[in-house]
C-alpha cells in the first residue's frame, strides 16, 4: 500500500511539471500563458513556438503519464490493475491542476495518452491515428482531441471486450480509468466545446 500511495504521490509531481511552459522558456524565452489561447498544451506550444516546440512538448507530457505507470508495474503492480490505474489519473491530474502553477495547467490529452501507451498502446495507436487525420483536415487541436480521446475509450471498451493480450490484458479498471479521463478532458474543453459550436475556436496554425 506505501508503494501505491508513493507512486500515486510521485506521478501527481511528474504530471505537474509544465512542459510547455519550460519549453516555451527555454526555446524563446517566453510564457507561453502569455501567448495563444494561454494554455501550457502542446497545441499552443506549436502556435507560439512551431513544430520542433511542439514536439518537445508533446513528448514531455506524454512521458509524464507513461514514466510513472511503466515505473508501477516494474516495480510489482502489474497484476494490480487499480492502482495503476490510480497512478495513471494522478498523473493526469497533476498536468492539469499543477502544484507548481498555482494549480492550473493543461487539459490532459497527451498525458493521458502517455498512460495509454502504458497500459493499452492499440487503444492510444487508434486515438492517435484519428487525432492526426482529423487536425489535418480541420486544423482545429480541441475538435481533434475530443474526438480522439473518444475513439481511444471505445477502443478500450472494444480490446476489452476482445479479450486483447497485446503486451497486456485491458481490464474493467483501465476502461474505468478511460471514464475518469474523457469526463477530466470533456470538462477541461467546456471551453472550446462552445467556441466549437459557436464558430469562434483558434486553429492550430503556427505564427
Amino acid at each position: 500500500m506505501l508503494k501505491v500511495l508513493l507512486l500515486v504521490a510521485f506521478a501527481y509531481l511528474l504530471g505537474s511539471v509544465p512542459s510547455g511552459w519550460l519549453v516555451m522558456k527555454v526555446y524563446r524565452n517566453q510564457d507561453v500563458r502569455q501567448l495563444g489561447s494561454g494554455n501550457i498544451g502542446a497545441a499552443n506550444v506549436f502556435r507560439a513556438g512551431g513544430p520542433g516546440a511542439f514536439a518537445a512538448t508533446l513528448i514531455a507530457d506524454g512521458l509524464k503519464g507513461f514514466i510513472p505507470v511503466m515505473l508501477g508495474i516494474l516495480l510489482g503492480l502489474g497484476d494490480q490493475e487499480i492502482a495503476l490505474a490510480a497512478i495513471g489519473l494522478a498523473a493526469v491530474l497533476g498536468h492539469t491542476w499543477s502544484i507548481y502553477l498555482r494549480f492550473r495547467g493543461g487539459k490532459g490529452v497527451a498525458t493521458s495518452g502517455g498512460v495509454l501507451l502504458a497500459l493499452a498502446p492499440v487503444a492510444l495507436v487508434i486515438a492517435g491515428l484519428s487525432w492526426f487525420l482529423v487536425v489535418r483536415l480541420t486544423r482545429l487541436a480541441s475538435l481533434s482531441s475530443l474526438i480522439a480521446v473518444a475513439v481511444g475509450f471505445i477502443s478500450l471498451i472494444l480490446l476489452h471486450l476482445a479479450g486483447w493480450q497485446a503486451w497486456r490484458p485491458v481490464g474493467w479498471s483501465v476502461v474505468v480509468l478511460g471514464v475518469a479521463l474523457v469526463g477530466l478532458v470533456l470538462y477541461r474543453h467546456r471551453g472550446n466545446i462552445g467556441r466549437l459550436a459557436t464558430g469562434r475556436e483558434l486553429k492550430i496554425t503556427a505564427h
